[in-house]
């Protein structure tokens, strides 16, 4: 069973304030769960060709996993792959704005999960919608 699903969520702060922080995937571990680190492996940073790598713990169990910027599209998305990984995914973040202080932010989740990891495409949907609550009021508090 492919993975694939969309999820956005509206909040209170400026579209370029957003992007800025959902771009740089060193601010991972301060809105997802079960995030322990995320670095960038590459001199280049939130272009086309970038790399970074995070680490996990999913299930109890430490995961680490390399990923590649895939499309960059300054203030606007940006998508990545994994190039190194027991769960081969794409993921695209996106922002558009609704106003001067406002946007909506959109993650696009897309993978081939095997194995066990299959039965577990639901809680990926949750853990993403969990995800993009605490981006929401992290954003929100931050910026107001």
């Amino acid at each position: 069973m492919a993975l694939d699903f969309t999820h956005s969520v509206d909040i209170d702060c400026s579209a370029a304030v957003a992007f800025a922080y959902i771009a740089d995937f060193e601010n991972n571990p301060a809105w997802q769960s079960g995030m322990r680190a995320c670095r960038w492996t590459s001199a280049r940073r939130q272009e086309v060709g970038a790399t970074y790598v995070q680490e996990a713990r999913f299930l109890g169990r430490p995961i680490e996993t390399s990923f590649r910027v895939t499309e960059y599209e300054p203030g606007r998305a940006i998508a990545i792959e994994s190039t190194v990984s027991t769960f081969p995914i794409q993921v695209t973040r996106s922002v558009e704005p609704l106003g001067d202080a406002r946007c909506r932010v959109t993650a696009r989740v897309r993978g081939q999960p095997t194995g066990v990891l299959k039965l577990l495409a639901g809680l990926a949907r949750r853990s993403v919608r969990k995800d993009y609550a605490a981006l929401k009021a992290l954003l929100e508090r931050d910026d107001g």
